[in-house]
């Protein structure tokens, strides 16, 4: 590969990745362990990818529950 298209990422964008993503992880751990859901599965998938893991969590274990229990106490 030529050298001119070669553009090495800076260590602190490394680091600041590697920082975002432990965070995530150890939020959906810990959330996940409080729901009791898969608190393994979300945990690894967190430190693997982002933002996805926590756009799904958020998704299926927190709003949409929260949304069907929310319409259970309100019929109307």
């Amino acid at each position: 590969m030529p050298s001119e298209y070669y553009h090495p990422i800076p260590w602190w964008v490394v680091v600041l990745i590697a920082i975002i993503m432990m965070m995530q992880s150890f939020w959906l751990f810990t959330d996940a362990r409080r729901r009791e859901k898969n608190r393994w599965f979300w945990g690894i998938w967190g430190l693997i990818q982002f933002p996805m893991p926590i756009l799904f969590y958020s998704l299926f274990h927190i709003y949409l529950p929260h949304r069907k229990s929310k319409s259970k106490r309100d019929p109307s």
